[in-house]
């Protein structure tokens, strides 16, 4: 099988910054367990977006991973988390 160039895998340079995009109902709820996942890592939350209905919000959380084993596992851990909907 030929992949062509949008399946490719990115490469990307470790340790580098990271952007992940959190989404759930309530922003201190977010940030609770970002916190709960990251423990004492160096992070920057910043607010986002919110939903048209005012029902979903949305969190930067900024970071330097050192891995693609730790990029991997911080989007796994976050999107496990009961008060997280959506990781980008």
């Amino acid at each position: 099988m030929i992949m062509n160039d949008c399946q490719a895998k990115p490469n990307i340079d470790y340790p580098c910054p990271w952007l992940f995009k959190v989404i759930g109902f309530a922003p201190e709820e977010i940030e609770k367990a970002i916190a709960e996942v990251l423990g004492d890592a160096d992070v920057k939350i910043s607010a986002s977006k919110v939903s048209s209905s005012g029902k979903y919000h949305s969190l930067n959380l900024e970071m330097v991973v050192a891995s693609e084993e730790e990029r991997d596992a911080v989007y796994e851990n976050l999107s496990a988390h009961d008060s997280i909907k959506v990781v980008l």
